[in-house]
């Protein structure tokens, strides 16, 4: 068969699994298969694939169909630019996250003195870390989670992305994790926000793929951002700031539980479908 004929029938098949974007997925599989770049395939329409390659791509468009997500399958995802390693260990890191790390790397850029310091809270595949130091070269980001293989991949990430030297992991749970009497320029956070009976709702690719421990926020979805609204400002400057990411119908009631902690709310931040997906505190005086 030839490059269009085998997108076609994956597209089709896809499709008919429930896959979002059927097309998009078929081509980015088989731009996996051929190594190719995406968009070399419409050049190469009338190429024929070899058995092998045929054979390869049918296996991939199987798993895609079973709703293992694309990003396990190929193994990677491209945030703000760098190559993150992910696998059934880590959360999968979205779109949004990414305009969680733009907002805390151009608050870092501000800062005049050197060297500057963040704490990336449950730090999974390490995406948010590995964003911030290599925009900020003069930043030192201490990461934890309590998950030693998230853990092991984010150690992974950050060597390869360069920034090994400047990320300090932390095995452990939080803020309990961190050395005594440490302070920092920024706390941010992507942590679990999902209420624990609404997890059994979410598509098969986040349900049965992603972490358990990365989505579970709780009976309210707001445990963990509870945590950090009461304990954070313990560990920031005077000067320093938290961001985080939160759930859907979320915003008021973090908004909430930040106000009854005496923070400054300085911002809700939609994310790209215009939904309040980002909150951003001053500590409390």
């Amino acid at each position: 068969m030839t490059v269009l004929q085998v997108i076609q029938r994956s597209t089709e098949f896809l499709a008919k699994k429930g896959v979002d974007s059927p097309r998009l997925q078929a081509e980015l599989l088989l731009a996996q298969v051929l190594k190719l770049p995406r968009m070399q395939l419409y050049l190469n329409f009338e190429r024929a694939l070899t058995p092998a390659e045929e054979d390869g791509l049918r296996e991939l468009i199987k798993r895609r169909g079973q709703r293992e997500p694309l990003q396990h399958i190929i193994g990677s995802v491209s945030f703000c630019g760098y190559e993150i390693a992910v696998n059934r260990h880590v959360l999968i890191p979205r779109p949004d996250t990414e305009l969680l790390a733009a907002r805390g790397w151009e608050y870092l850029s501000t800062l005049n003195h050197q060297p500057s310091t963040a704490f990336d809270w449950g730090t999974g595949s390490a995406c948010i870390a590995i964003a911030l130091a290599c925009k900020i070269p003069t930043l030192r980001v201490y990461a934890t989670d309590s998950s030693p293989e998230a853990l092991e991949l984010a150690q992974r990430n950050a060597a390869s992305n360069g920034v090994a030297d400047r990320i300090q992991f932390l095995s452990g749970s939080g803020f309990s994790a961190l050395p005594n009497g440490i302070k920092f320029d920024l706390i941010i956070s992507n942590p679990p926000y999902i209420p624990t009976a609404e997890i059994s709702l979410l598509q098969p690719e986040v349900r049965d793929h992603d972490p358990r421990q990365a989505l579970d926020g709780g009976p309210d979805g707001l445990d963990h951002i509870r945590q950090i609204a009461a304990q954070a400002s313990a560990f920031l400057k005077p000067s320093g700031k938290v961001m985080l990411e939160f759930g859907d119908g979320q915003a008021e009631s973090v908004r909430q539980l930040f106000s009854e902690q005496k923070w400054i709310v300085e911002d809700i931040v939609e994310d790209y479908t215009q939904r309040p997906r980002i909150f951003i505190g001053k500590r409390p005086a």
